[in-house]
């Protein structure tokens, strides 16, 4: 599963590196949290993960505090949560997240990024039935022992810790993100955490090569394109 993974986090960074994007995704995300649970992340646990994330990707302090200024003011955007999936090139298997303010726009901006790099749009659950939503903590340490005792300690419950070459990766469901962050900093107070994410993974990988793999290449960079589009998962391994 650790390759896997890796294999997305590299995949989304070939495609999501323009600063403005990134700024735009984060702001566009702590806005919506702060909206909906309040500004203070002591508080509000999702919006002080999305915080977090967003200082390991350099996200600078202002465009942080802005959106949560922004969120505490009156009105503002009126963003949604909207899903897409479907399957891409070679029959590769695809989720789209968004935050939109025009889900007309957003729809079509997502459906031209399938139809015209060869692939196609499905009905809601057509696909997602395939991924598991697990939060993932990667950090450098080499007893998996060790870190499988503690968070069974912590009645953390675990679907699987791999070590990688000194690197462990737990998986456990989304909803045991925070258990699971406390449990691992009280048991091992010096370690870092190189990845701390919820997101989905593939049951299943599909190998996409030749002239598939480039046009999946233009698939996933027409879908970044959009600016409402968030996070985009797949069981794609290109070959």
């Amino acid at each position: 599963m650790g390759r896997a993974f890796q294999n997305r986090k590299l995949s989304m960074a070939k495609t999501a590196g323009m600063k403005t994007k990134i700024y735009s995704k984060y702001g566009k995300e702590i806005y919506v949290c702060a909206k909906t649970g309040g500004g203070d992340p002591d508080n509000n646990l999702s919006l002080r993960r999305i915080i977090e994330k967003a200082k390991k990707d350099q996200v600078p302090t202002h465009v942080i505090d802005r959106a949560i200024e922004k969120a505490a003011g009156a009105g503002g955007e009126d963003y949604e949560r909207a899903s897409y999936e479907g399957f891409g090139p070679g029959n590769c298997m695809v989720i789209v997240e968004c935050l939109t303010d025009n889900g007309k726009r957003t729809f079509t901006d997502v459906r031209q990024a399938f139809v015209k790099n060869g692939a196609k749009l499905g009905a809601q659950g057509s696909v997602s039935h395939m991924f598991d939503h697990q939060a993932v903590f990667e950090f450098k340490f080499d007893d998996e022992d060790a870190v499988l005792e503690a968070l069974m300690e912590a009645e953390v419950d675990v679907s699987d810790v791999e070590n990688e070459d000194g690197t462990i990766t737990v998986y456990v469901p989304h909803t045991e993100f925070f258990k699971t962050k406390v449990a691992l900093s009280e048991a091992f107070p010096a370690i870092e955490f190189d990845a701390e994410d919820i997101t989905f993974l593939p049951q299943i990988e599909t190998e996409v090569v030749g002239d598939d793999a480039e046009m999946f290449e233009r698939f996933l960079a027409a879908l970044n394109d959009s600016d409402d589009v968030q996070d985009i998962y797949h069981n794609a391994i290109v070959g």
